[in-house]
């Protein structure tokens, strides 16, 4: 009877194991994302910048081919 009770508690125990890495698995998984739509906002906010600078740095050459 003592034997069978240390087999059910090594056997819960581990199934408590992996359940808390799964959660943990989980938690990682979403911070993950987040950073990436951070990531990608960053990019998109960067992308449109440039295109300002772009137009900007046309006009400027535009206006320098007048004179």
């Amino acid at each position: 009877m003592a034997l069978d009770s240390v087999i059910l508690a090594i056997i819960i125990g581990t199934l408590a194991a992996i359940v808390y890495s799964l959660r943990i698995l989980v938690l990682m998984e979403r911070r993950i994302a987040r950073m990436d739509l951070n990531i990608e906002r960053m990019t998109r906010q960067i992308a449109k910048e440039e295109l300002k600078i772009e137009k900007e740095e046309k006009k400027i050459i535009k206006a320098l081919k007048k004179k």
